[in-house]
């Protein structure tokens, strides 16, 4: 997108911290929709995402449509990068194009913190309010649910 007028825009948001929502999910994890794609303009979703101790993560999987980032902030966080699980800490950063094969856990006795970038901004945070809701209820999901449930979210398992 290329910005054509002479003189700049009043066209900034402001968007406090205690305003973003949060879920929780069944590992205890939590996922602070700092920038969703509905207040960029679908450009970019941010996601903060905070894991105890042992909560796992996320399965091998992949996207079609959108590409996907993890920065590391705290702790130590395991990212597969299609080819091999590494060891990730504070300033680590992964960036996954599209189609990319990838996943990540913390399977560490500490606590870890990770930054995630969806470009562009999908609804990412209609998949985790699922999953959330899902592990709050204790809905158990047969295969052919969560493949389904999957599907509809971009997201297929590798």
């Amino acid at each position: 997108m290329t910005y054509i007028a002479d003189s700049g825009a009043v066209s900034a948001e402001y968007h406090p911290s205690a305003a973003a929502e949060q879920a929780v999910m069944g590992s205890g994890s939590t996922a602070r929709f700092v920038a969703p794609g509905s207040v960029t303009q679908g450009r970019f979703g941010l996601y903060e995402w905070h894991m105890p101790a042992g909560a796992g993560g996320a399965d091998a999987h992949f996207h079609r449509t959108f590409s996907e980032s993890f920065y590391v902030m705290t702790g130590t966080v395991q990212l597969f990068d299609g080819a091999r699980w590494v060891s990730a800490s504070a300033g680590d950063f992964l960036h996954v194009p599209e189609g990319g094969v990838h996943g990540f856990r913390n399977d560490s006795g500490a606590a870890a913190s990770m930054l995630i970038l969806f470009a562009p901004g999908i609804t990412r945070e209609t998949y985790f309010r699922e999953l959330a809701d899902i592990a709050a209820t204790g809905r158990q999901l047969s295969e052919a649910e969560w493949t389904d449930l999957f599907a509809r979210h971009d997201q297929y398992r590798a």
